[in-house]
């Protein structure tokens, strides 16, 4: 495996993890953090803009792991790569997810 793939691999695993939380918001129509809120991050926005941000990590990732990095999913160091920034991305929004709803709740 090249070198540059471990990056590509991760940040696609990455981008992958954060198209779940948005897609499921968008099909559930409930508003959600995106970087298009106001404030940015911190806001929340309609379940049509998580499923179009949604659609676009969903592209990022499958162009990362497939189309630039070829991933093949019985080469285990492929799918480590990839699982470790999916994993990591993921506990990275469930942390701000958590922090960003405690600080909205009223003292």
């Amino acid at each position: 495996m090249p070198w540059h793939h471990v990056p590509v691999y991760f940040f696609g695993g990455m981008f992958l993890a954060n198209f779940f939380p948005h897609f499921i918001a968008g099909m559930s129509g409930v508003k959600f953090y995106t970087p298009f809120a106001t404030p940015p991050f911190r806001g929340l926005s309609s379940p049509v803009v998580n499923m179009l941000y949604a659609l676009f990590n969903l592209a990022l990732a499958y162009t990362l792991l497939v189309v630039i990095g070829s991933l093949q999913l019985h080469r285990v160091p492929h799918v480590a790569i990839a699982a470790a920034g999916f994993g990591l991305g993921s506990i990275f929004i469930a942390r701000s997810v958590t922090k960003l709803r405690a600080q909205s709740q009223p003292t």
